[in-house]
């Protein structure tokens, strides 16, 4: 319990304990063997007058008393030093997942209520498998005790079942097996009084804390020391910047940590006190996309581990590869220019089907494929889930593209314009691809110049800066007159008309 004024922790301010669980004989030894050594008996003590509280026969809420009736059954003196023993206790509950503690502001009585909630001990399964308290555990009692506790509460199955592999068979009956309910009569009557008697807790609290953090959530996990921790303190009475804060953490998925680390920086408040929530909202972006990008690198290793994992079992169990499906004839495509010569159109068409886009990049290249372009298939197979036929499709594309769109680059945000158009679009099948890309090229085709006609010259139109049509210069014509276009007698006179040009610029000089 964190607790920074003893002031605010007193025997006369009030408290409740809230529980949702009993104990049972596994929990008392948990409690008694385990836990105790780690805690100290008083703790446990504690624990257990909190755990009365609620009746035994009920869960839910106590009734609410003051922390007066706490300290006079443990023995503790309501002084300064008892309160902070009494915190101590409660903090090493809290530590070792026992207990969480609340406080309530009032505002109609400007005081505090604080709230015990219990947690049920964690059987012996869960614990030892917690490594922070077994090895808290072992330093309190030793490796050794440990271990003795860990066959104290655990009871081995049968020697003659462990020694052999036993073919484990599940014969449970499911619920519908056995009852048949009556759905089609709707009791809106008991469904009304469920919801307004429910035993969930506090309905409204757990509703704003599913919307949004409140302002514990945020104070408690902001650094104390830092230059912008009295500007979050003001979130507790200013509603308005709390709900600001809290719809910039749902818009871009932030978590309690990332918000308090993006409130701790410098330029989200003014000088004033003031929440920028335009500079917030612009870093919660960039946290945003940046986690999105790792994310999907994480995705693109994982995806890799499994195909290897997945290769490896196949070749292991000896299966056989899936089935190849048929391509029909009038979803055929026709074979790029870099395969023409190494396969025929019935061989690419199949290829196309049924290879993943892993082994179908590299008949495209005399050499490696560039890691650049299988990074952007790789995206797309791995983040944006199209089918292997699809993408192959899409390959098929790019290549023609390529070879008959003049200087088309094949480039990442064009590939990924083509690939999320294609989700829109909701291509998933081969047949889909197929029709799809051939719609584009009658696209690219209508809207090519070549298909309206020219200029005089075979030039367009240029403009001037001003938007003006700049006029149309003569060009000269050139025309195909072969041999026959100068006769001997022409020839003979310019051939005479530039020896008397000559000879006047020679007299001239």
């Amino acid at each position: 319990m964190r607790m920074n004024n003893l002031l605010h922790y007193t025997e006369n301010h009030r408290y409740c304990v809230y529980r949702d669980f009993c104990l049972g004989p596994v929990d008392h030894r948990m409690l008694s063997l385990i836990y105790q050594p780690m805690v100290g008996g008083f703790a446990i003590s504690f624990y257990q007058l909190l755990f009365q509280q609620v009746p035994l026969e009920q869960v839910g809420y106590s009734k609410p008393e003051q922390q007066r009736k706490l300290f006079l059954t443990l023995g503790v003196d309501p002084s300064e030093k008892g309160r902070r023993y009494l915190i101590e206790q409660t903090s090493k509950l809290e530590a070792v997942g026992l207990l969480q503690s609340s406080r309530i502001y009032l505002p109609e009585t400007d005081d505090y209520v604080y709230e015990y909630e219990l947690q049920p001990p964690l059987p012996p399964t869960q614990f030892f498998k917690t490594q922070h308290l077994t090895l808290l555990l072992r330093d309190k009692l030793g490796k050794f005790a440990v271990l003795s506790l860990q066959e104290q509460l655990w009871s081995k199955e049968p020697q003659e079942w462990s020694q052999t592999l036993m073919n484990k068979e599940n014969l449970s009956v499911p619920f519908y097996d056995i009852f048949e309910l009556n759905t089609h009569a709707i009791d809106y009557e008991l469904e009304q009084a469920i919801a307004e008697v429910q035993i969930s807790r506090q309905p409204e609290l757990r509703q704003l804390e599913e919307e949004g953090f409140n302002y514990s959530d945020i104070i408690l996990r902001f650094p104390r020391d830092s230059v912008n921790r009295a500007q979050v303190e003001s979130f507790r009475y200013d509603a308005e910047k709390l709900g600001a804060v809290n719809y910039v953490a749902r818009k871009y998925n932030l978590s309690v940590q990332d918000l308090c680390r993006l409130l701790d920086e410098d330029g989200i408040f003014g000088p004033d006190g003031s929440l920028l929530i335009d500079e917030l909202q612009h870093r919660a972006n960039l946290h945003f996309r940046q986690g999105k990008r790792r994310e999907e690198e994480r995705q693109a290793l994982g995806g890799k581990v499994v195909s290897l994992r997945q290769g490896s079992d196949l070749m292991a169990a000896g299966e056989s590869p899936p089935e190849e499906h048929a391509v029909q004839m009038e979803y055929y495509v026709e074979v790029p220019p870099q395969l023409q010569g190494k396969c025929d159109v019935h061989q690419y068409n199949m290829m196309l089907r049924n290879e993943p886009h892993t082994r179908l990049l590299p008949k495209f290249f005399p050499g490696s494929v560039p890691d650049s372009l299988l990074d952007i298939f790789e995206k797309i197979d791995l983040n944006y889930k199209l089918p292997a036929e699809v993408i192959n499709v899409l390959i098929h594309y790019l290549m023609m593209l390529l070879t008959t769109g003049g200087e088309q680059r094949i480039n990442r945000k064009f590939v990924e314009s083509i690939a999320s158009n294609m989700l829109l679009k909701q291509v998933t099948t081969y047949e889909k691809a197929v029709v799809y890309i051939r719609e584009q090229g009658k696209v690219k085709k209508s809207g090519e110049p070549g298909s309206t006609p020219p200029a005089a010259g075979g030039r367009g139109k240029s403009y001037a800066r001003s938007g003006k049509v700049k006029p149309d210069i003569p060009i000269v014509q050139s025309t195909n007159t072969g041999e026959e276009g100068v006769s001997e007698e022409e020839f003979a006179e310019l051939i005479k008309m530039a020896q008397q040009m000559q000879t006047g610029h020679s007299k001239g000089s």
